[in-house]
């Protein structure tokens, strides 16, 4: 059975290519012409002509002769989640402490099929790398906040996210083999949290946890990160695993006080 035949009565095929062409603009391709855009999201010219407009008309997307481009309508669709959510409110209390305590940033990211959203950051790092702000999305296996999410996933669940992934080196540190991926995630379930280092990108160090509902289940992830060159692994284990658990409790204990965004997370 493929995709299209197990889509609900009543999916709008239109409105899912529109939504489709605006995720397809990114740092890489910040500005794209038509048959650009049609690869990107693998609709045909026709298609993506008619998407485009009703974007530009929409105030969505502008264009600068052949080239089309996102405009600021689109950051309003992030904050009617960000406010709707209280994100201000239940999550960024606590980043906050973490990062008086030990400086560097912390996040909070919930998975995406294969890549980790980031719904909540605060940092106080100024250094130019991968940078984890509300709304950001990256492969879910580069990063410590993705493995401690697909770590809590059911076995049959990891297996089918393991055998649909194609990893990418994003620096030459990055672990790409299958196989090794799979042991450290297992790794990081069995221990409870993880690390990364120069994975996602050079300087990056990050210890995660998970934040978990109350059934049980994995929901989201938090992490505290910071320069490579100035921290390891173990002395983010060793000197901020603890706060970092108690971080995740207490937004756990929250999410119980505000089921809007733990509905939201529990994707």
């Amino acid at each position: 059975m493929d995709e299209e035949s197990e889509r609900p009565a009543g999916f709008v095929e239109a409105l899912a290519k529109g939504i489709a062409i605006l995720e397809a603009f990114d740092a890489r391709h910040n500005e794209m012409t038509l048959s650009e855009v049609a690869r990107r999201v693998n609709v045909s010219p026709a298609a993506a002509r008619r998407g485009l407009i009703t974007l530009i008309e929409l105030g969505y997307v502008g264009q600068s002769g052949k080239r089309f481009h996102l405009k600021p309508k689109v950051m309003a669709l992030g904050s009617s989640f960000y406010f709707a959510a209280r994100v201000d409110e239940i999550i960024l209390p606590d980043l906050r402490r973490l990062v008086e305590m030990f400086g560097d940033a912390s996040s909070v990211g919930t998975l995406n099929d294969h890549n980790v959203i980031y719904v909540a950051h605060y940092s106080q790092q100024r250094a130019r790398r991968a940078s984890a702000v509300a709304g950001a999305s990256y492969p879910a296996f580069a990063t410590s906040i993705g493995r401690v999410l697909v770590a809590g996933l059911p076995d049959a669940a990891l297996d089918a996210w393991l055998d649909a992934l194609e990893p990418v080196p994003l620096t030459a540190r990055t672990l790409i083999d299958k196989a090794a991926l799979r042991d450290e995630i297992l790794t990081v379930r069995q221990q409870g949290y993880a690390t990364t280092v120069d994975q996602l990108d050079y300087g990056i160090t990050a210890l995660a946890v998970p934040i978990i509902n109350e059934e049980g289940r994995t929901i989201a992830a938090v992490n505290s990160s910071g320069y490579s060159g100035m921290l390891s692994p173990e002395a983010l284990v060793a000197e901020r695993l603890g706060e970092l658990r108690a971080v995740a409790k207490s937004i756990a204990l929250q999410l119980t006080r505000f089921p809007t965004l733990g509905a939201v997370l529990d994707n």
